[in-house]
């Protein structure tokens, strides 16, 4: 079964659950952070389409330092490095309460649009509202008994004076910088140490020196986020948390706050889901760096259900690459990346292979059902589709009826919710082409031959040629043009790929594009025919290239034999050497050419000639 049926198999669904995830806002959210929210989405969702009682929670750690800058904003978030993220203020011109507001704001926006309902909650809520005391009070208490853990568990050790808790400092309003040495069971004494927070490779955030006497409740600061997790545990009555690769390794953060949970308080840790991150061409992608594509630009681009279906088809402990590839950024912006045109088409493709799989394969699995409905969330039912590739295509070219060409290809009206999802995916062909796709990702319909058309070998020229003479009478539809383009591929002979390529240079002045007779369908006929007879052909160049032996044509029929309905061998005396082209038909109708040339050429008529395929 897929991951998430397996996890939800395995679950006690006896009893209630709760799922929790969360997200520290420093910074712009990139797309690896999705991640998360939408596993732990689909275990809620696998969970309570079985009936089990559950709840899915996503915090947001506001309470957490400013320890890093968001790229590009430096002056405005230097002064506040050691605050909590929920006491800086938001960047200029924002109209959040706070940095921590403005980030998540755009974040949570995206909730919306992907489907997850998940219950919010601020750290700093719980915090300030006395929640967390009474854990508080027993990590502090039990200082030395957390210290064994560190030392036992992960090799860190801590000195007899430090005590796991970060105080705001009553100066400076620093909580990165606050070391706490001792507890009396109602105040913490603490330094606002100078060089204890790095910021960077070899800076420090520099403390107020202050030295002074608190309370730890009620808000007057923080648990370490391994610690916190414990409490977050106990209080929130966790019972699912999935966590990043870096978090999970032996003797990791995870191990270290489930020994804890069990030293100070004898519970069990919740059931780990662990996950490997969204990598930027094997990288893993970072905010501050500004390390891959933002969330909220991967939301405006991909729909919401070709979104989720990224993330929900791979296994969690598989990492996704995107093959991102920095450009040089603007002044004073993040770096902006672009993804491959490859992975995208095929991403698109690939959601709508498993939609068809869903409403036409009898053989498929319930779990593979279960993913595509955990995918597309708000139509779960069977439309036509445009294929993303020919949208891409088709939105270059001004001439082009869009909505038209893909009536066409369903065979009748397009219906109010297949106009709407044709309209997203012109959104994100458009999208793609204006913020991640480089100029020769783009398509130009060439209006003169391309001078890289000159580098095609004699037989794609060849099949150049004689694909117009199959054109030339044919229908002027994708279908009939796609199929003379197949035809002729068989009769040249050479490789699809080959074919399709020679196609697409002389017409897009590219390695790739859509379906060849989709492209050619939406051109006026005599352009076609003109741009395919326009690269000059060697006919004795092309013989030769297109050439095989009498033995490999002996072995091709002898492997075929099953399939073949007859077979015609014709000599030619050509001026030079002589060729004989084998033309197989299949039982389907299909005709594959062999060519031979040399001497060779007379012995292949002649034994194919006197052999049991001619009856045949």
């Amino acid at each position: 079964m897929l991951w998430f049926a397996d996890l939800a198999a395995a679950v006690d669904g006896a009893k209630p659950h709760v799922i929790n995830d969360s997200k520290t806002p420093s910074g712009r959210v990139h797309v690896g952070a999705l991640r998360g929210v939408l596993l732990h989405d689909a275990i809620f969702r696998a969970l309570k389409s079985r009936g089990v009682a559950v709840r899915y929670l996503f915090g947001v750690d506001d309470y957490d330092p400013l320890d890093e800058i968001p790229a590009g904003q430096d002056a405005h978030f230097e002064v506040h490095l050691g605050k909590p993220l929920c006491d800086v203020p938001p960047p200029p011109g924002s109209q959040a309460t706070d940095m921590a507001e403005h980030f998540i704001g755009e974040f949570f926006d995206i909730f919306a649009e992907l489907g997850v309902e998940a219950e919010r909650y601020r750290m700093r809520d719980h915090y300030r509202a006395g929640r967390m005391n009474e854990s508080i009070d027993r990590i502090l208490a039990g200082a030395d008994v957390v210290r064994k853990v560190y030392k036992d568990v992960s090799g860190s050790v801590k000195s007899e004076r430090w005590h796991p808790f970060n105080a705001i400092c009553e100066k400076c309003g620093r909580i990165g910088t606050t070391e706490v040495v001792a507890y009396d069971g109602k105040e913490i004494e603490y330094f606002c140490r100078p060089a204890m927070m790095k910021w960077g490779k070899d800076r420090f955030v520099r403390g107020c020196e202050h030295h002074g006497k608190v309370s730890p409740f009620d808000g007057r600061g923080k648990l370490p986020w391994k610690l916190e997790w414990v409490a977050k545990w106990r209080l929130l009555g966790v019972t699912i948390e999935g966590a990043g690769k870096d978090h999970t390794t032996k003797g990791g953060a995870r191990d270290v706050a489930g020994a804890c949970l069990q030293a100070l308080f004898a519970e069990e840790a919740p059931l780990n889901v662990p996950y490997e991150f969204f990598l930027a061409k094997g990288k893993k992608m970072s905010s501050s760096k500004g390390v891959g594509s933002w969330a909220r630009d991967m939301a405006d681009f991909l729909a919401p259900e070709v979104l989720r279906y990224l993330v929900l088809r791979t296994q969690p402990q598989t990492p996704v690459d995107f093959p991102l590839e920095p450009d040089p950024p603007p002044p004073a912006k993040p770096t902006r990346s672009v993804l491959a045109e490859e992975f995208i088409v095929k991403l698109f493709n690939d959601f709508d292979r498993a939609k068809r799989r869903v409403y036409t394969d009898p053989k498929i699995r319930d779990d593979e059902k279960e993913l595509f409905h955990l995918c597309e969330l708000h139509h779960p039912e069977d439309f036509f589709e445009a294929s993303f590739q020919l949208v891409l295509t088709f939105v270059q070219m001004p001439h082009v009826d869009l909505f038209a060409e893909m009536a066409k290809r369903k065979g009748s009206p397009l219906t109010d919710l297949e106009r709407e999802r044709l309209t997203q995916r012109a959104h994100s062909a458009r999208f793609w082409l204006d913020n991640f796709a480089k100029d020769d990702e783009k398509v130009h319909l060439q209006e003169t031959l391309p001078a890289r058309a000159a580098e095609l070998g004699a037989a794609q020229r060849g099949f150049l040629l004689r694909l117009a003479v199959a054109v030339k009478g044919s229908e002027w539809n994708e279908a009939a043009l796609q199929a003379a383009v197949f035809d002729t591929a068989r009769r040249t002979p050479i490789a699809q790929a080959s074919a399709f390529q020679a196609i697409y240079r002389v017409f897009l002045d590219r390695p790739q594009g859509p379906p060849a007779g989709a492209l050619m369908a939406v051109l006026p006929p005599d352009f076609v025919l003109k741009r395919l007879v326009e690269l000059p052909g060697d006919e004795a160049a092309f013989w030769k290239e297109t050439a095989t032996t009498r033995a490999q044509v002996e072995a091709a029929l002898e492997k075929e034999k099953a399939k073949i309905a007859g077979v015609t061998a014709t000599l030619v005396n050509a001026e030079h050497e002589d060729r004989a082209e084998i033309e197989v038909t299949h039982a389907d109708g299909k005709v594959h050419v062999h060519r031979v040339i040399g001497d060779e050429a007379r012995e292949t008529v002649e034994k194919v000639g006197l052999s049991i395929y001619r009856s045949m």
